[in-house]
């Protein structure tokens, strides 16, 4: 029975991860038998410099996204900060419908609040702002024009300068803010929000103001694959080895 909801993040695929590849591919014929949606919450791709590169790169793993859209599987896709360039082609390839970061859904009875979660990282001020360069339309709209091998070049220098300064940066500071996080549910109006980015699966739980509130991180993909799953037994955070 098709009654499972399905969220995940951070699978960071690529021509250099065959066995995440074939993973995913993996997870996704298991979910032609229990997935009523899934949710795809950015940086499934480790990069992605524009439709027309990448698309013929993919072909597996479109046909398979394909399948389960065809076979009545609601898809959806949210940007994360490696895969900010994926466009309409991918998402008419796929059939997967493109969300807002952040967009509002109802899990179960209750509301959830689904985001990629860099904006949820506000202590790493240099980051924002070269989040708010590369997100900005003209950046994206002069970047996609140029040569193949010149986005190529301009990806690989800006991922080493990605891992250098991650290397520099303390690691409270590359994970979320809480009061960004409050501040944000309150917003939105939410005791539920859940999010990747951080490589940080946990779920966690506090009281305020008399209510529960809940933020469930999504794992990384590696040795060990992580996902969500929303059913009528409630939330899940399951997690296996990749084989």
């Amino acid at each position: 029975m098709n009654d499972s909801t399905w969220l995940v993040s951070d699978l960071h695929l690529s021509e250099h991860t065959p066995e995440l590849v074939q993973a995913f591919l993996d997870f996704l014929k298991k979910r032609q038998q229990d997935a009523c949606a899934l949710y795809l919450l950015g940086d499934i791709f480790d990069y992605w410099i524009g439709d027309d590169y990448h698309l013929p790169r993919y072909q597996h793993i479109i046909q398979q996204l394909r399948a389960l859209h065809q076979a009545g599987i609601a898809l959806y896709f949210m940007a994360g900060n490696r895969d900010f360039l994926v466009g309409d082609a991918f998402l008419q390839a796929t059939g997967c419908t493109q969300l807002n970061d952040p967009h509002l859904i109802t899990l179960g009875d209750q509301p959830a609040l689904l985001l990629h979660g860099d904006t949820l990282c506000t202590d790493d001020v240099p980051y924002q702002q070269l989040r708010l360069q590369l997100r900005d339309p003209q950046w994206q709209q002069t970047f996609l024009a140029k040569p193949i091998e010149e986005r190529l070049h301009i990806a690989q220098s800006l991922r080493q300068q990605s891992q250098k300064a991650t290397a520099q940066k303390n690691e409270i500071i590359m994970d979320v803010n809480q009061q960004t996080v409050e501040r944000v549910m309150a917003e939105h109006h939410v005791q539920l929000i859940i999010h990747g980015h951080t490589h940080r699966p946990n779920r966690h739980n506090w009281q305020q103001n008399g209510k529960t509130y809940e933020r469930i991180v999504l794992g990384d993909w590696g040795d060990t694959l992580w996902a969500l799953q929303a059913d009528a037994n409630g939330l899940t955070l399951n997690h296996w080895p990749r084989v």
